[in-house]
């Protein structure tokens, strides 16, 4: 009787072991989300692809144990709560953002956020109670625009040794570059650069700065990145050609875009930091506890076709100081 009871017995667990194999429960999917006042950061895309790639190198695959939901608003900052909303319906873990404006909007959402670029001070702006320990479900990467603006007025400079007048182009609407364009106001002052305020709310209004650079002419344009900006660079590159001023602006993927030069943060180091804070999301740790970070490297880059077309002679000492060079 014993003899035959161990074996029913053997027979199954023979039989239910292919059955128990399959059983494993399956692993757990992180759901990653981001949002973009310009465009989605998708996965096919050069940002979506660095941060996916980070990701990777952490043990996330897409398909496997990671889901990846990019949004972008295409310009139109009131798209924004409703892209987030969504973003929230599909319960997503962690959202990437870019830009203040994103910043505001996920703040209320009270998903956890990491912030890749383009927020300007949280502090200042009230997103965040410190740089240390934000407080809230938002941390991320900032930077500080005193610190670059001098060093991209003297980039100005050295395209143009008697600058005096810099015109400023900015989103009026957007808080953190609002205070982005102050600081950089009163850094202007010091070495001796006056700076002619141009503020824009939407693509019209283009039109309008350009007049008043007509009317007024000055020596040199520094334009501050958001997405009504960004966006909208071409119409800066073909005036500042045309009128054969030597222009800055804020990241490199616009000098490779046409523009003639850019110092600032490096978006694929940004990038790369945001996706090491998600990990360390998924894994369970809070954005409050999460100490908002600045980036390291601060690539130069010059477009040498622009310098051609704008008549602008090149410095032989740029050259030897960009990071990277366009041609």
């Amino acid at each position: 009787m014993r003899r035959r009871t161990f074996i029913k017995l053997l027979a199954g667990s023979v039989a239910a072991g292919p059955c128990a194999a399959l059983a494993q429960p399956a692993p757990k999917v992180y759901r990653l989300g981001s949002i973009n006042p310009a465009l989605p950061l998708a996965e096919g895309g050069p940002f979506g692809k660095i941060l996916i790639d980070a990701l990777a190198q952490r043990g996330y695959r897409l398909g496997e144990n990671l889901s990846y939901d990019a949004r972008g608003a295409i310009g139109d900052n009131a798209k924004l709560p409703q892209l987030m909303t969504a973003l929230k319906a599909e319960n997503i873990d962690v959202v990437i953002g870019v830009g203040y404006p994103a910043a505001v909007v996920a703040k209320t959402s009270g998903i956890p956020t990491v912030m890749a670029w383009g927020v300007g001070d949280p502090v200042a702006t009230g997103l965040i109670d410190g740089l240390a320990r934000p407080g809230g479900n938002i941390t991320g990467i900032s930077d500080v625009a005193t610190t670059l603006t001098t060093k991209r007025l003297a980039l100005l400079k050295e395209f143009s040794p008697s600058m005096r007048r810099v015109a400023m182009l900015w989103n009026k609407n957007d808080l953190a570059m609002t205070l982005r364009y102050q600081a950089s106001a009163e850094v202007a002052k010091t070495i001796g650069v006056t700076v002619q305020p141009l503020g824009v709310r939407e693509p019209n209004d283009f039109d309008e700065a350009f007049a008043a650079m007509n009317s007024d002419p000055p020596d040199a344009i520094l334009m501050v990145a958001d997405s009504l900006t960004v966006l909208n660079r071409k119409t800066v590159f073909d005036y500042a050609a045309a009128q054969h001023l030597p222009a800055i602006y804020e990241y490199s993927f616009l000098v490779r875009a046409g523009g003639l030069m850019s110092y600032g943060p490096d978006l694929k180091e940004c990038l790369e930091r945001a996706a090491a804070m998600v990990d360390r999301i998924f894994k369970g740790e809070q954005p409050r506890d999460l100490p908002f970070e600045e980036p390291t490297h601060y690539p130069f880059a010059i477009n040498l076709k622009t310098a051609k077309d704008t008549g602008l002679t090149e410095p032989t000492q740029l050259l030897a100081l960009a990071d990277e060079v366009v041609e």
